[in-house]
């Protein structure tokens, strides 16, 4: 990869390292266009790679043994996918793929390993945001508990929107139902309430944000919850 240290717009986690980690970290680092429903790991594999997105994003599914997913968790720029290996776990019961297709960095799971072990920066910054993702994942949680999904839509699609850059949101109905462990119906009619009211606009296969600060209105709390988390400086 050609000068991690130089572009602190990429990744949010790499970029908050100090510039002598990230030179360390730059031999190790690939640069890599990940195309949509690129596999980052399935239930109990070996989890080879750590990804740390750039302009894409990822999804972390939980699914049954009869084939039913729903997801608990996305990474995007702001953090890496993988991060397991830090807990002391080479493989996850859940899977991961690329939702939004773009590019992204990919470090082998033994370099990450290794560079976590000095217990320095890198150590500090991956335990931060483990930190943030655990916020997420249990304010997800309660979210498919609570709240209907005509507040869980908005509250989705403002988080892919603040992962990637844009306003095109390249997700088909079909997919972010299954992402939010709704039926497509219910779907597809809290599209149409969003694209009626001029919060969104959906062509087949892509969703444009026209009024974000509509889609703020229209989702749950959990929105903000958890943005709030990750919107604390990396420490």
């Amino acid at each position: 990869m050609n000068d991690v240290a130089s572009h602190a717009s990429d990744n949010q986690l790499l970029s908050s390292l100090p510039s002598e980690v990230r030179k360390r970290l730059e031999p190790h680092l690939e640069r890599i266009d990940a195309e949509l429903n690129k596999r980052i790991y399935g239930p109990y594999e070996e989890i080879a790679h750590v990804y740390f997105p750039i302009n894409s994003m990822a999804s972390i599914v939980a699914s049954t043994e009869s084939g039913e997913m729903a997801e608990v968790g996305v990474v995007g720029r702001e953090g890496a996918v993988g991060v397991d290996i830090a807990m002391g776990a080479n493989n996850s019961p859940h899977r991961s793929m690329f939702q939004i297709a773009g590019a992204a960095y990919r470090m082998s799971g033994s370099e990450f390993e290794k560079e976590f072990k000095r217990n320095g920066d890198f150590h500090d910054r991956i335990l931060n945001f483990v930190q943030k993702l655990y916020a997420q994942v249990s304010q997800t949680t309660l979210c498919n508990r609570l709240h209907h999904v005509e507040e869980r839509l908005p509250r989705w699609l403002l988080m892919c929107h603040d992962r990637i850059d844009g306003d095109v949101l390249p997700l088909t109905q079909e997919f972010i139902a299954i992402m939010l462990g709704a039926s497509r119906v219910s779907i597809t009619l809290a599209a149409k309430d969003l694209q009626k009211i001029g919060y969104i606009k959906y062509v087949r296969g892509k969703i444009t944000v026209l009024d974000r600060e509509g889609l703020e209105d229209g989702a749950c709390e959990c929105y903000n919850i958890v943005k709030r988390e990750y919107d604390r400086t990396y420490v």
